[in-house]
């Protein structure tokens, strides 16, 4: 077995993007150009996701509004799951519905119970333009189903509804990252 290098080793670290964002309220583009550009932007998206101690990072977290994700995340049962998707589509999300909870690289130090479904698969390409389907459960399966809804111009807090989500924007407005203006 050769000596590979670790994910984000050689990558540059990018500021992530908060919540308010513009960036993080749009669909983002799918990926046409598999070239040396995407593998530099993956490269990169390892490296701020490992800086920010995150289990998952989407493109647009970094400014960058293409369909693209890395993750290195386990399940229930500890297993680890590394990678990355280009042009993800959610094409399964089943199972029960469990509210768990959930934070995000752009809403720092906050967390809130978000439901999520136990099972999701995800099918999309690798830098190369491979074809690649990954199948999580439990914590895995939630970090697949946030990054797919980043992509989608979504973040957890417009999963909320209620007073969990009304509570979750207060501390966002409050939040001495926030945006203003």
């Amino acid at each position: 077995m050769r000596n590979r290098p670790i994910p984000g080793s050689s990558g540059l670290v990018h500021a992530v993007s908060v919540f308010g964002d513009p960036v993080l309220h749009s669909p983002c583009e799918d990926v046409t150009d598999f070239g040396p550009p995407l593998v530099r932007l993956v490269e990169d998206m390892y490296a701020t996701m490992y800086a920010a101690q995150g289990v998952g990072l989407a493109a647009n977290q970094i400014g960058v509004p293409l369909r693209v994700f890395v993750y290195d995340c386990p399940d229930d049962d500890e297993v680890r799951h590394l990678g990355h998707v280009v042009n993800p589509v959610l094409v399964e999300a089943d199972g029960i519905t469990v509210r768990g909870p959930e934070g995000c690289l752009s809403l720092p130090g906050l967390e809130a119970g978000t439901p999520r479904f136990d099972r999701a698969v995800v099918e999309g390409r690798t830098v190369t333009g491979e074809p690649v389907r990954i199948t999580g459960t439990g914590w895995f399966a939630r970090c697949l189903q946030h990054e797919c809804d980043h992509l989608d111009g979504r973040v957890y807090t417009d999963r909320l509804t209620g007073l969990r989500r009304s509570r979750a924007l207060r501390a966002a407005r409050r939040a001495p990252w926030a945006r203003t203006g």
